[in-house]
């Protein structure tokens, strides 16, 4: 039975459709130069036939994009955008201002997904939503549906509605957030079926922005509350080529911390010095990090060595005295923000599913910058854990905060100890629609002289390396088993540089920095075989190089040593003291109530004697276990209902 709002553009507005597809003026598309020395390969060119990733991937793509679509009706998400272009009556459905967003981000997951898995009946759909989106927004661009709706009644009571008039409030009116999503939504459509019909409503809405905000004169001196909008235009900016867009992301970003500007919104929001002077993460996370990437962007396309000198002096801060070791950040429910120095709870931890999103975003954006192995350390150890904790195995329920650590009493997901089906504020649900099915994107990157190997996932790539088509074909049991096997077979004999990166935790690094560190380091070192033949090779900057002419059908076997690995804290984080976390290769374990009858009693020593095998559980999992007890990954955690759980262990010093 088909829901209303999908009845109403199906049925009744199918020449709206067709029209916005085939008959709005296209935008000329360009080749704009990102800036960044390293480029990953394209999803498109990348397809995953891992056991661990692959059945993530594909329970967004069957399962949780049609969840949520049907959610986004259930709560009235579609049929604001039709009650905004007068189609049905009504007033303002959901109760968050940045409602509309939910919409964008599935639709960009779901575009994602197209990209590595052509769907006729999903682009169709997608057609569909895209036209229910054409019908909310305003004549002159304008597109946010509440305040269309009803400019003086917002659907949350925080949203300042003065004048009750365009741009009234954007401290917490998200009409800017509302834009940046759907700039990004808007720009992987467009690179995944190539027709214009969500990119010209985010055109034509970017447009009346650069007209709208500025220092000129009429222009409204201002700059968004929640940050996102700034990346996104920069998106549309590499599509089009059009200066203009590049100019306003960087104007927001400038009049950060401004007060000749605006009233300044404070720490919050990152609002309280100029962003080239900011050297602490402060405030919201979520705003935080999706402000960070869009710096970087700047760094890397306009040369700016001050942005440059601001994102690293922030990135040293945020995983040197800031990151739980499931990368998780953000530690405080309050302002859903980062705490002080070293302020790292587990049982009020928040570490915000979509905070790990933008997080994994930014340290992307800063690897393509400098080539650092340290940012895919973070990536990789925020994947694994702190991100896909946020959805739960049947791919249709959620954490929002990621604790570390569960009473089994303390409601600290929206008012639930284990995961929800949906929350009135659902950005996390449908931020993991958009990141999930671009994980393969992840993989494999190139420079001019360089292929990188940064994730490893079974799957194959087809990379053009300057004219010569790279095949990889890369098959392993990651990460259950560090041995993972590559074949490499360029179209024609060619040099260059293999890196294979040699993850943080088999170099002996929890995390960069001294946050955290291992009891004692791993015994076997990893190894590196060129076809059949073991390589005396030293890892180079984290990395394992091969210099050589590839020829069709080279093998490489990297074999990377796993054993359990015990975690201490810094002394300073005081909640971690006298305290152990355990780990496996990039996974962070925890012990839950419900294998653990002694739970309350249990303790650990680095010590210990564990044993590691592969159980049928919780769609198969290696477990650790030692003096009877029994861990599991953090990831899977709470998929069995409501229990006691800790990652941070009581330490038997016995």
């Amino acid at each position: 039975m088909l829901t209303k709002s999908l009845y109403y553009i199906l049925f009744l507005f199918p020449v709206l459709i067709f029209s916005c597809q085939n008959s709005e003026k296209q935008p000329e598309s360009k080749s704009v130069n990102t800036g960044y020395i390293i480029n990953p390969v394209d999803i498109q060119h990348v397809r995953v036939t891992d056991s661990f990733w692959l059945p993530i991937i594909k329970r967004v793509q069957e399962k949780t994009i049609a969840y949520a679509i049907g959610k986004c009706e259930e709560e009235g998400r579609l049929d604001n955008f039709l009650i905004a272009g007068g189609k049905i009556a009504g007033s303002v459905k959901g109760a968050m201002p940045f409602d509309d967003t939910d919409v964008y981000k599935i639709i960009e997951g779901a575009s994602n997904s197209l990209i590595s898995a052509p769907n006729k009946k999903l682009e169709t759909l997608l057609d569909s939503l895209i036209g229910i989106v054409k019908i909310g927004q305003e004549k002159d661009g304008y597109l946010t549906t509440w305040r269309t709706i009803n400019r003086a009644k917002p659907p949350a009571p925080w949203v300042p509605v003065e004048e009750g008039k365009r741009w009234d409030g954007l401290f917490m009116s998200h009409e800017l957030y509302n834009a940046g999503h759907l700039y990004e939504a808007a720009s992987v459509h467009y690179k995944a079926t190539g027709k214009r019909n969500f990119l010209n409503i985010a055109l034509k809405n970017a447009d009346l922005m650069v007209k709208t905000f500025g220092d000129g004169e009429g222009q409204i001196k201002a700059v968004p509350g929640h940050q996102i909008i700034e990346s996104g235009l920069i998106k549309l900016y590499q599509i089009t080529g059009k200066k203009a867009y590049i100019d306003l992301a960087k104007y927001f970003l400038d009049n950060r911390g401004n007060a000749e500007n605006h009233k300044l919104f404070g720490a919050y929001s990152q609002d309280h010095v100029p962003v080239i002077l900011q050297d602490e993460v402060v405030g919201h996370a979520v705003r935080a990090v999706y402000m960070y990437a869009a710096m970087t962007d700047i760094a890397a396309l306009e040369h700016d060595s001050l942005y440059a000198e601001a994102v690293n002096n922030l990135w040293h801060n945020m995983v040197y005295k800031k990151m739980y070791v499931t990368g998780g950040i953000g530690a405080k429910h309050d302002g859903e923000a980062f705490g002080e120095n070293y302020e790292l709870p587990n049982l009020t931890a928040y570490n915000e599913t979509c905070a790990a999103i933008g997080d994994v975003y930014w340290n992307h954006r800063l690897f393509n910058l400098y080539g650092d192995v340290k940012y895919f350390d973070v990536i990789e150890r925020t994947m694994y854990n702190g991100l896909i904790s946020g959805l739960s195995l049947d791919g249709t329920n959620f954490f929002y905060p990621n604790a570390l650590e569960s009473d089994g009493v303390y409601k600290f997901n929206q008012g639930a100890c284990t995961r929800k089906s949906w929350f009135d504020c659902s950005c996390c649900p449908t931020n993991l629609i958009r990141f999930i099915p671009s994980i393969p994107g992840l993989i494999y990157s190139k420079s001019e002289k360089d292929i990188y190997v940064n994730l490893y996932a079974s799957s194959q790539a087809d990379i053009d390396f300057n004219g010569n088509n790279i095949e990889i074909s890369q098959s392993t049991n990651y990460p259950w088993d560090g041995n993972i096997s590559l074949s490499i077979s360029p179209k024609t004999k060619t040099t260059f540089t293999l890196k294979l990166r040699i993850p943080g935790w088999s170099r002996n690094e929890v995390l960069p920095g001294d946050l955290y560190e291992y009891s004692r380091p791993l015994e076997l070192q990893p190894s590196l075989i060129l076809n059949g033949k073991e390589l005396n090779t030293e890892i180079k900057n984290g990395y394992f190089e091969i210099t050589r002419e590839w020829k069709e059908d080279d093998t490489v076997i990297i074999q990377l040593p796993m054993a359990v690995r015990t975690v201490r804290a810094n002394p300073k984080v005081v909640e971690d003291q006298d305290k152990i976390s355990l780990e496996y290769g990039p996974l962070v374990y925890v012990v839950e109530s419900i294998d653990n009858p002694d739970f309350d009693t249990l303790t650990v020593s680095p010590k210990d004697e564990f044993y590691v095998q592969y159980e049928n559980m919780l769609n198969g999992i290696n477990t650790i276990s030692w003096n009877n007890f029994k861990a599991i990954p953090y990831y899977s955690w709470s998929n069995r209902g409501v229990n006691k759980m800790k990652v941070w262990l009581p330490e038997n010093k016995n």
